[in-house]
């Protein structure tokens, strides 16, 4: 066994596709082996700003001998007298092997091909290349007068199988043993002299290839740097993960602002050193902002000093900008800028941000009745008033990221209520995948109001997403409205949300149906695809949505989370037993009656019909308090009638309202057996 090198030398590599760059190679590579029968104990990737390596472990020297077994013709086809007929050659022919191989098993002849494994290192060009051609990149691009798409342009390949070089060729780029150290440190090309020897020769000219290695040595520097600096830096995941690929060899250093910048809110600091300039805030003993801030640089610690003083220069334009676009926005309240709004344009066609707002205001409202004064009323259409006038401020004209952070730091300042001020920053989240969602009742709303605004408008549009495009962030948003109704617990039916979102866009009544089918599938696939990533059964979720009238999300989301649990019950089977046996004669009811009494026939019909009529109220109570864990097992009192009942009784009568009546009874016992989800949907 020998270890396999792959390193693929770029220009530099955009720090944020790299963490789902490396997850989608490592896949791709194991099943490129695992296609070619290549053995090998582990596949480890590595990504650094100007590189992409694959350290293969224990890669066997040889393919894994290979056994295949095909299915003939049956043997009386097959044989004549003992000998074989051309159905018996004409298949041995093709599948290659001698006719006098073929073996018999159960009444059919088969062809037993065995294939002898090849040398790995003859297979690997082609296999490395495979790989080169098909890593899944979220863009390409061209350059000189290749055809050869990739990311950034190719600069280097080192292919070694121990220490033996692999010929791969693309572009004008031939596959070596010898790789780039840092760009400022090192010098020259460097020789790898065997696989196993990568990390340590590439650490020698500064270059650490391992990111968790390398994420690590940026998380102890920035932390022990802080506590030098007598504070704590505030290091961010995100933030870090980017860092991490953009730097080869790190070294973190400390810079000062002065002090004046702190009278600014803390987001207009935080945001142009964060998320421009990529430092980390420090924070003193008490939690509050120090005039500190550390970054890393990638490279050594020569010159240091020269490095502090230039990013402090950055830092300190970008603070002075906010420092005078604060104080010009202080010049009038955040109300003021109302009447500005209606020079930003919302989408085509549909007005603008202060017709938003407004459009919000009455949304919020009707979200308000719906959720039972869950907060007040006054200060909900306050924040939804003010929640797009800072779109128009200085501040978050030049820092868009600011948007709401702004609102409410102004609101704050101007003397609003704290809740509204909140509500105003709550109303983008989440802002990202794994970003925390809103805090407060006026945020949720809030944020739903402006989700459920922006879907239909985009909708109403004919921008719905398609296939992997979603320049709108739909899904986001969708997915967005989702979790907060779960975590908020709120009992909201999404057709009168929406609908009502709709109307005041004054979209077209004839269209109107077809949008909200449209939203609403968009929606329930979301929804599905969350319970998925939760570990929720495939089937509970088919038993949890086949009511299309339900869309109220928080109830369907606890009736799968009911079902999951009930799934792994002992009772559950019985009762899926009779809901399966129930939901097939349902399927025939044509003409639906109300049960009489004075047809039954036999004494297992009234007995049915008693047990169910006691049941009942007992489910309904508990459907209405969504209990739904007792509620999936309650119907087990059902079990015996029901198996009486189709053990004594003929459903399908002649007698056509004795058989529409017996249709009825199962009927009103599948809305119970049923109460929780479709049970005929699970598979047990």
């Amino acid at each position: 066994m020998k270890n396999l090198l792959f390193e693929i030398g770029t220009e530099e590599l955009p720090a944020d596709y790299m963490p789902r760059i490396l997850v989608d190679l490592k896949e791709l590579v194991e099943k490129k082996f695992d296609e070619q029968h290549i053995p090998f104990d582990s596949i480890t990737v590595y990504g650094t700003p100007r590189r992409l390596a694959i350290l293969a472990d224990g890669v066997a020297e040889a393919q894994a001998d290979t056994e295949e077994e095909f299915k003939g013709p049956s043997v009386k086809i097959a044989f004549k007298d003992g000998q074989p007929t051309k159905a018996a050659t004409g298949f041995a022919r093709g599948k290659g092997v001698d006719v006098k191989d073929l073996t018999v098993k159960d009444d059919y002849v088969y062809a037993v091909r065995h294939t002898q494994g090849k040398q790995t290192k003859e297979m690997l060009p082609a296999v490395l290349d495979d790989i080169l051609h098909n890593i899944p990149f979220p863009n390409h691009m061209r350059w000189a007068d290749f055809d050869f798409r990739f990311l950034r342009p190719l600069r280097w390949l080192v292919a070694l199988f121990g220490t033996e070089v692999i010929p791969v060729s693309v572009t004008d780029v031939q596959s070596g043993n010898e790789s780039m150290g840092h760009r400022f440190l090192s010098t020259g090309k460097v020789v790898i002299p065997s696989a196993d020897e990568y990390e340590t020769v590439m650490a020698e000219h500064f270059v650490i290839v391992n990111q968790d290695k390398r994420r690590e040595m940026i998380r102890r520097q920035i932390t022990e740097l802080a506590r030098e600096e007598g504070g704590e830096a505030e290091v961010r995941p995100d933030l870090l993960e980017e860092v991490t690929y953009l730097v080869e060899y790190p070294t973190a250093l400390c810079g000062k602002f002065e002090e004046k910048y702190l009278a600014l809110p803390e987001a207009a600091i935080i945001t142009p050193m964060r998320d421009h300039q990529r430092y980390f805030p420090v924070r003193g003993k008490d939690g509050k902002l120090l005039n500190k801030f550390i970054a890393v640089r990638n490279g050594g610690k020569e010159y240091l000093e020269n490095v502090v003083r230039g990013n402090e220069r950055v830092l300190r334009a970008r603070l002075a900008d906010a420092e005078f676009f604060f104080n010009e926005d202080r010049k009038k309240p955040l109300s003021g800028y109302a009447e500005k709004t209606k020079t930003v344009v919302f989408q085509e066609g549909l007005g603008n941000m202060y017709d938003k707002s407004q459009r919000l205001m009455s949304l919020v409202e009707g979200i308000h009745f719906l959720l039972e004064d869950r907060c007040d009323l006054t200060d909900l259409k306050r924040a939804a008033e003010l929640s797009k006038c800072d779109l128009v401020t200085g501040m978050v004209t030049e820092f868009t990221e600011l948007q709401g952070i702004m609102g409410r730091d102004y609101a704050r300042l101007d003397g609003e209520k704290e809740d509204v001020c909140t509500g105003i920053a709550e109303q983008y989240q989440p802002r990202f995948a794994g970003d925390a969602l809103p805090g407060t009742e006026i945020g949720r709303i809030l944020s739903i109001a402006d989700k459920v605004d922006n879907i239909s408008a985009t909708f109403s549009r004919g921008k719905a997403p398609t296939g992997s495009q979603d320049p709108f962030g739909m899904r986001r948003q969708a997915l967005g409205i989702i979790n907060i109704l779960i975590d908020g617990k709120y009992h909201l039916g999404l057709r009168k949300i929406f609908g009502s979102a709709m109307f005041l866009l004054k979209v077209e009544q004839g269209t109107l149906k077809d949008l909200l089918l449209q939203v609403s599938e968009f929606l329930r696939l979301r929804f599905r695809n969350l319970l998925l990533e939760q570990g929720i059964r495939y089937d509970v979720i088919d038993a949890v949505l086949a009511d299309m009238k339900n869309d109220d999300v928080y109830d369907l989301y606890l009736r799968a989370q009911a079902l999951q649990q009930f799934v792994h019950d002992a009772k559950a089977p019985a009762i899926v037993q009779a809901a399966v046996r129930v939901t097939n004669l349902c399927g025939k009811i044509t003409n639906p009656v109300e049960v009489n009494p004075d047809l039954f026939k036999e004494p297992a019909e009234q007995a049915l019909f008693d047990a169910g009529k006691g049941l009942g109220d007992k489910v309904l109570a508990l459907v209405v308090r969504h209990e739904y864990g007792e509620a999936s097992l309650l119907p087990l009192e059902l079990i015996d009638p029901v198996n009486k009942f189709f053990d004594d009784v003929m459903v399908m009568d002649k007698d056509e309202a004795v058989k529409n009546n017996r249709l009825a009874l199962l009927a009103g016992v599948q809305k119970m057996l049923n109460c929780v989800g479709d049970l005929s949907r699970l598979v047990l």
